[in-house]
């Protein structure tokens, strides 16, 4: 079970996109969130639908739109994937690791 957080400015520097991608489960059995400068945030969010790969198991992701403003005075951007209450998996990302 893998995530994995992607970040690019677009639009001339405004919009912050965040991708987070998981792989390798069940989507029914977790749970996908995101945190704003170290709070939890739904405003600006989106959900893919699952993918069923060869192996039988499932990759998902969601979306997480800001402006760039916004994500610069947060000072970073993380993605939590949780198991059915066990400790979420976490990965996080700062502005200054961001592809323009």
């Amino acid at each position: 079970r893998t995530i994995n957080l992607l970040s690019s400015l677009k639009d001339q520097l405004t919009i912050a996109t965040q991708v987070c991608l998981a792989s390798g489960g069940f989507p029914s059995a977790w749970s996908l969130g995101w945190k704003v400068g170290g709070r939890s945030s739904s405003s600006g969010v989106s959900h893919s639908l699952e993918v069923l790969g060869g192996d039988g198991h499932y990759s998902w992701s969601s979306t997480l739109s800001l402006s760039a403003d916004q994500w610069r005075k947060a000072g970073s951007v993380s993605c939590e994937a949780g198991l059915n209450g066990q400790s979420p998996v976490t990965q996080i990302l700062n502005p200054d690791h961001c592809s323009e």
